[in-house]
């Protein structure tokens, strides 16, 4: 039968690399094309290295089941998974798939949101310094993820209007708080980052990872200034697709790490992870009388009713950054 053929490794570099084709020509992310890639092997591993062609949409149901039910994944990335199969069929193998049902939806736990308050993120912070503490308040201060404030560009800062504009995941934009407290030590940080910069030039190097419709039009903007991350990695590193030798932005594992070490230096006894400093923003802007509708803008996103459920639903026209009111609170409490 067709279907029991078995492929010689048809995981291999012939169909891997057509699919890194098919991802590369849509212009997602190298994270993306990783998990996608990822994910078509486990799926071909799952059956025994058979051919994908004569597997269809009963077995990716069952694979599919298999991820939520034996591998207890979470929703996202069972999401991710049926994504990474439909463009290894629809466009790689030209055998688009009809829509998919039978298969069980993983779960989403109902863990609540945690936040900390305002004694505690002081605690927190006052355990940082450097770059990680500039980080962690601006996930605090501006309601950034932690891939938002690692990707941050020169360009991003809008230092007179008092505005962080931040590049999402889906290709689109939107603006947030930079907060006035983080004004001058984030000057002071760019100043060091473009010395670094310009060394990186005078050695021949220089370059940065552009966006791929920037990339094509303007090729010499990644050796600009503006282009650059805000919160670059140590040392040089090989760039997967093109090769060459760039500076890229600081590893995602820095941070976590150092905000679990601080907590721990603090007394912070709550779990901690980095969308706790963002969930922290939301709650104390809630908590100041900020409009509910307000606080999902400068999230970007539409959060429910549930999600910040324990924060008080006060509507007002106050959007200064937690930090700023915090700062307010301690020149208060200094002068009294």
């Amino acid at each position: 039968m067709a279907n029991q053929t078995i492929a010689p490794r048809p995981d291999g570099p012939g169909l891997i690399e057509r699919l890194r084709d098919a991802i590369r020509r849509r212009r997602y992310s190298y994270r993306t094309e990783q998990s996608y890639v990822h994910w078509a092997r486990r799926f071909v591993l799952f059956y025994g290295r058979r051919d994908p062609t004569g597997l269809g949409a009963e077995e990716i149901s069952a694979f599919l089941a298999h991820l939520a039910q034996d591998r207890s994944v979470s929703p996202s990335m069972q999401n991710q998974a049926l994504r990474a199969l439909q463009l290894l069929y629809g466009v790689v193998l030209g055998k688009p798939l009809p829509w998919l049902q039978g298969f069980e939806r993983a779960r989403q736990g109902s863990r609540a949101l945690v936040a900390l308050t305002r004694a505690e993120m002081r605690a927190l912070l006052s355990q940082l310094k450097g770059p990680q503490w500039l980080m962690a308040s601006l996930l605090y201060g501006a309601g950034l993820r932690l891939r938002e404030c690692l990707q941050l560009r020169v360009k991003d800062l809008d230092f007179r209007g008092r505005q962080i504009r931040v590049r999402e995941a889906d290709g689109g934009e939107r603006v947030t708080i930079l907060p006035n407290a983080l004004v001058a030590p984030l000057r002071g940080h760019l100043a060091r980052v473009k010395g670094l910069h310009l060394r990186d030039l005078a050695e021949g190097y220089g370059t940065v990872e552009l966006p791929l419709a920037i990339a094509r039009r303007y090729p010499a903007a990644a050796r600009e200034w503006g282009w650059q991350y805000v919160f670059p990695a140590r040392k040089l590193s090989r760039d997967p697709r093109s090769g060459g030798l760039r500076r890229h932005h600081v590893f995602e594992s820095v941070l976590p790490r150092a905000i679990a070490a601080a907590a721990r230096r603090a007394g912070v006894v709550k779990p901690i992870a980095s969308q706790t400093l963002r969930h922290s923003f939301a709650t104390q802007l809630l908590e100041a009388g900020c409009d509910p509708r307000v606080v999902d803008e400068l999230l970007g996103q539409a959060s429910t009713p549930r999600d910040y459920a324990h924060a008080p639903r006060k509507r007002g026209p106050g959007t200064s950054s937690p930090l700023d009111l915090e700062q307010r609170r301690a020149e208060y409490r200094a002068a009294a």
